[in-house]
């Protein structure tokens, strides 16, 4: 008896001891899945040679800019890339946008926004982790040797267009400009651009492919990453606005009906229900504080960051918890009291920024502004935007259009 309670004893021990080896190399070896990419037949391609993610111990901090289309996600992006402790990516989901789409007959269905969504997250576990060779799988044609001329807006991307990164003739302490990056710097060693991102503390990403903060829950909950989320929101009006100037060819019918004064009976509405259903349900989310978040979101109006655009930078970081880096508060001063006119590229960020947030109003009609007030409505209200009541109200600018609201950071 005595002799089988031993062995039993015996049995146990040795049972926590294989658990606890499992343990240890679950969490020292790679964690890969391609939820969804099995889907889209990439599973093979993709999955060959996992990324391998530690858990995140020196709680790095990744930043996720989660924003829509000309909402002033550009402006918000050059606030941590300005920063000289972070390493911060322009877009990079493009690249899976641009790899998956073509493959979806619609690329609209439940089944494709899945498949969609579940690359996407793979994807920035592997950026955060700075990997970037699995973004390799998504560039078009593949590298070699780890080098490529096909990563989408490099130049927007401070540390990929400095040294070690890029060796431009030239100070040590150059700073090249978009255009110049991508025609000075030649190709993109991926395996350097990795350890400029391994030096760096922070990582952060701006992304305007990622509808709703709930689709990121599982990244938010990953216990591998210090994920924090900043929903950049805008008035829909002016998001309109900015999309009927900046793509002109999409946004066609709108321009005709601001032309014409009449409404194309094949309008694509959806151009602007959209934006606005996708705010509101994340927004809801959001407001709703569900355990998840806490600690990981932040609501920024961008009219708010327009008008102060220093004193809500100082909230931002201060809700990251990152010391504000002299380089950002120097690039606010320089970027947000300059002539609109300066800043030419669609993407550009040198303006005045309160001018710029309020131009919407004199862009478009009254009864455009009337027509999307109505699809709007609760997101409008939702997010403190005012109904302008008349053609007379909307263009007199002593009258604003956003109400004084405080969204606070989750924490």
């Amino acid at each position: 008896m005595q002799c089988s309670w031993k062995a039993v004893l015996l049995l146990a021990l040795a049972s926590i001891a294989i658990q606890y080896t499992a343990i240890r190399t679950f969490t020292a070896k790679s964690f890969h899945t391609c939820p969804g990419l099995a889907d889209a037949g990439l599973a093979e391609r993709l999955c060959e040679e996992g990324p391998t993610f530690a858990y995140n111990l020196s709680r790095k901090t990744h930043i996720l800019i989660l924003a829509t289309t000309r909402s002033g996600s550009s402006f918000v992006g050059q606030l941590f890339n300005q920063h000289l402790d972070v390493f911060y990516l322009f877009e990079p989901l493009y690249h899976v946008q641009n790899t998956l789409i073509p493959r979806f007959t619609q690329g609209k269905s439940p089944a494709d926004r899945r498949v969609m969504l579940g690359a996407s997250r793979d994807l920035l576990r592997s950026l955060y982790d700075c990997d970037l060779y699995f973004l390799e799988n998504y560039i078009k044609p593949p590298p070699v040797n780890h080098t490529t001329d096909r990563i989408f807006r490099r130049g927007a991307s401070r540390v990929l267009c400095s040294r070690p990164v890029c060796d431009p003739p030239g100070s040590a302490d150059l700073v090249l400009e978009e255009g110049d990056c991508v025609r000075k710097c030649g190709l993109l060693n991926l395996t350097v651009a990795a350890e400029a991102c391994r030096e760096r503390s922070h990582v952060a990403i701006k992304t305007v492919r990622v509808p709703e903060v709930n689709d990121l829950r599982a990244l938010v909950e990953d216990p591998r990453l210090n994920l924090k989320v900043i929903q950049l929101v805008r008035d829909p009006r002016g998001i309109l606005a900015s999309r009927s100037e900046t793509f002109r060819d999409t946004y066609r019918l709108w321009r005709l009906w601001y032309g014409t004064g009449r409404k194309p009976y094949n309008l694509d509405v959806t151009q602007l229900t959209t934006v606005c259903e996708d705010f509101s349900n994340s927004v809801s989310t959001g407001l709703m504080r569900p355990p998840w978040l806490k600690g990981k979101y932040m609501l920024v109006r961008y009219e708010d960051l327009a008008r102060n655009p220093m004193k809500k930078t100082e909230e931002i970081y201060g809700f990251l918890g990152i010391p504000l880096d002299s380089h950002v508060a120097r690039w606010i001063q320089n970027n947000t009291r300059g002539d609109p006119a300066l800043g030419k590229h669609k993407y550009g960020t040198v303006r005045n920024s309160a001018a710029t947030a309020e131009k919407w109003r004199f862009r478009l009609s009254y009864d455009i502004v009337a027509f999307a007030q109505n699809a709007c409505q609760q997101v409008l209200a939702q997010l403190g935007y005012k109904m302008a009541a008349s053609e007379e109200e909307l263009k007199n600018p002593s009258i604003s259009l956003v109400e004084e609201r405080d969204f606070r950071p989750y924490s």
